[in-house]
């Protein structure tokens, strides 16, 4: 794709085009970093970016830069085409989709695949080899089921949505449009419910539903699972790394984003626009406010206010455990002067 031809697409999207100079209009096939692009090659700069001294070294085709005069000036003294955005990091995702479009695979049913009775499903469907449908499912128009996929009896999954290869759909699970299930991500199994008795522990019956709702994606080995009772919901627009857990019962708001191994115990709310980092830990029905951010490894098993930053095990704000964590270090010497100075009191 020209360099213009992509210009042209790219002031249609949302990454705020502000400028740009097309140099001899490279063809580009694909995106590349600063230091290792080539002739053919997109690449781009964030803000900040320490990087910004290697660009007149870069043998990229093509630049998107950020709107700071010194990048701008640096790069205008180069042979490289350019543009700037208020987001280069965005424009340069919106110019690989455009780069590498994604070929689909052949819409229709394999015949290795096992539909059960009752399944309605809508148009323009794909359904991979040796997947297993469930009696009574609904499969919205346009979903790709690749191969593998066992989607147990009742559940609903809406329209444009892809599971991919080797997911498992419990009973009673609902998708709603567009999201993304990735391979061996379990959705709806049952949640860790056990009563105990003086016989041991008696298991108490998931019964309750899973809902997943627009623009969700999970990722490969996540699990999502059904409560005793009520629902389990994972809030419109949320991203869910690999190997994240959602307990029996949690509700997490919109466009939250969860890293890496993080756990979510039963019952937790998490609010709308929350980050939590890799390996973040959340306690059993803690609620966590809108917008809250949680640092890697961050405990959290208080409830947190809105607009929070918070690190630490357990979790604090994070300019406390800013402070605290600079004088970790410092506790065998810190110990030393309070065993001198109660040595000194004694005398």
């Amino acid at each position: 794709m020209l360099f213009s031809q992509l210009i042209n697409y790219l002031q249609e999207g949302n990454s705020e085009l502000q400028d740009y100079h097309l140099a001899n209009n490279p063809e580009l096939v694909t995106g590349a970093s600063i230091e290792k692009a080539c002739s053919d090659q997109l690449t781009f700069l964030e803000k900040g970016n320490p990087l910004r001294s290697e660009l007149g070294e870069s043998h990229a085709g093509a630049i998107l830069i950020p709107p700071e005069k010194e990048v701008i000036k640096k790069v205008s003294d180069t042979d490289l085409a350019w543009a700037v955005f208020n987001n280069p990091r965005l424009a340069f995702a919106e110019s690989l989709n455009l780069l590498n479009p994604r070929k689909g695979p052949l819409k229709g049913i394999h015949p290795t695949a096992v539909i059960s009775e009752n399944v309605m499903m809508g148009e323009d469907i794909s359904i991979g080899a040796n997947v297993f449908i469930g009696d009574g499912c609904k499969i919205g128009s346009r979903s790709i089921i690749h191969p593998g996929v066992v989607i147990y009896e009742k559940v609903i999954i809406g329209e444009d949505n892809e599971l991919h290869a080797n997911c498992v759909i419990y009973t009673a699970t609902n998708t709603a449009e567009r999201v993304i299930i990735n391979s061996n991500a379990v959705i709806g199994a049952d949640g860790f419910g056990f009563v105990p008795t003086k016989r041991g522990w008696y298991k108490m019956p998931q019964t309750g539903t899973v809902v997943i709702e627009s623009d969700v994606e999970i990722g490969c080995g996540s699990t999502v699972d059904r409560p005793a009772v009520g629902e389990t919901k994972v809030g419109a627009g949320t991203k869910i790394d690999n190997l994240v857990q959602i307990g029996h019962g949690v509700s997490t708001g919109k466009d939250c984003a969860m890293a890496a191994q993080v756990g979510i115990a039963g019952g937790a709310v998490i609010g709308d626009g929350v980050i939590l980092a890799g390996q973040v830990g959340v306690g059993n029905r803690v609620q966590v406010g809108n917008h809250v951010i949680a640092s890697s490894k961050c405990g959290i098993h208080t409830d947190v206010g809105d607009n929070e930053v918070i690190s630490g095990f357990p979790a604090m704000p994070n300019r406390l455990w800013l402070r605290c964590s600079a004088n970790f270090k410092r506790l065998p010497e810190i110990a030393k002067a309070i065993r001198a100075i109660n040595r000194d009191s004694d005398q």
